[in-house]
């Protein structure tokens, strides 16, 4: 039996492996989806991405499936009741913030500017192709994670750090990081 060579970081538990070779790395352009995304990348700062993936699906119903339009009219009952939920992460700020962010992602919206075209353009709307051998050589931040925080806050955007920001580019596909052993590496570097 081959053996199937992937990054390290995934290795744990099924859910994870899963996660690594079906979605991680590749190329999102979904607003909706993207948007989603930056939820919950959100809301993992300052714990790790299992802990995310674990409630990712009691996180898409109890906010909607991450529906803007929604989440923007949420008042302070849904707030308590969000608070109340053992399914997600108890982090006043951190709900607030994705109520903020669907503001701020209608009004960008708004404003004719697609939320996948803005987040895309970062990286000249292609992934970057990195060739990394190990994960040392993987950094917590670009120039590209470091403009479109910038831009993401200058927007109204909140919990969109530079960290946060290369953690999403990675997710969606907008940079390549698998490590180039992996066998997901060179499926995502066409």
């Amino acid at each position: 039996m081959k053996t199937i060579i992937r990054c390290p970081w995934c290795e744990g538990f099924d859910l994870y492996r899963q996660y690594h070779d079906t979605e991680w790395g590749v190329p999102l352009h979904d607003s909706k989806r993207l948007f989603e995304l930056l939820i919950l990348e959100g809301a993992q700062a300052g714990l790790s991405w299992s802990t995310v993936l674990k409630k990712r699906d009691t996180y898409r119903e109890a906010f909607h499936y991450c529906d803007p339009n929604k989440i923007a009219n949420y008042n302070d009952q849904k707030v308590a009741e969000l608070l109340a939920n053992p399914g997600i992460i108890h982090n006043r700020l951190k709900v607030a913030a994705t109520i903020n962010n669907a503001k701020a992602y209608l009004a960008l919206e708004k404003s004719g500017q697609p939320f996948n075209q803005f987040l895309w353009s970062f990286v000249q709307y292609k992934p970057i192709q990195n060739q990394r051998r190990s994960l040392s050589e993987v950094p917590a931040s670009s120039p590209e994670s470091d403009a479109m925080s910038q831009a993401l806050l200058k927007a109204g955007f909140k919990f969109v750090g530079t960290t946060i920001c290369y953690a999403f580019m990675q997710a969606s596909g907008m940079i390549n990081d698998h490590l180039i052993a992996c066998h997901r590496y060179s499926a995502l570097n066409k």
